[in-house]
């Protein structure tokens, strides 16, 4: 049975490429995320990517650490796709498996490359967890600029006692309500 050649490409952000993934290969339909591949649960194009194959069709995906990031998860895609008679292609590992795949040689190899993916995920995690801490340590401002400075929200504070209303000052200070709230401690 001959069934349709589907593509699967992942990149972790919006400012990298899919372009050499599965470059040169014949597919008659591709789908591609712009999003981490820690979690296969947040990914729009490849939840509709499984809802679109069939039996007799076959995935291509560039490296098995474009398919899932984690043991478990790649393992799982891998069985339920292929028990429900879908071929999955690994181009860079050089790695096809079906229904009917019984070399243990290259289930061993599969196992193998998708937990250096879990480990190489891991690895990076630990690293930024560490580039948060160094820059924490060296006094580095982390995450989102305030919207108001100390002095803005003191004098919000006090016109909000004289009774001013909190969406007269969030107009004002050119902030959402909920801005003020949270920051003036929730009186209204």
């Amino acid at each position: 049975m001959s069934g349709k050649t589907i593509g699967y490409v992942r990149v972790s952000s919006g400012d990298q490429t899919t372009a050499r993934q599965l470059e040169g290969i014949t597919l008659d339909r591709v789908f591609e995320d712009k999003v981490s591949g820690a979690k296969t649960d947040n990914r729009p194009a490849l939840r509709q990517c499984l809802d679109y194959l069939r039996d007799g069709d076959t995935l291509h995906v560039h490296s098995i650490d474009r398919l899932a990031r984690n043991l478990f998860d790649l393992q799982k895609l891998v069985e339920d796709l292929t028990a429900g008679g879908v071929a999955v292609r690994f181009h860079k590992e050089n790695l096809t498996f079906t229904n009917d795949s019984t070399d243990p040689m290259q289930t061993l190899m599969f196992q193998m490359m998708g937990a250096f993916a879990q480990f190489e995920r891991a690895l990076i995690r630990s690293r930024q967890r560490e580039g948060i801490e160094a820059a924490r340590a060296a006094g580095k401002h982390l995450g989102r600029r305030a919207s108001m400075t100390a002095e803005q929200l003191a004098e919000a504070r006090s016109r909000r006692d004289a009774g001013e209303s909190v969406a007269s000052l969030a107009k004002a200070y050119g902030v959402s309500r909920q801005t003020l709230y949270v920051n003036l401690g929730g009186q209204t």
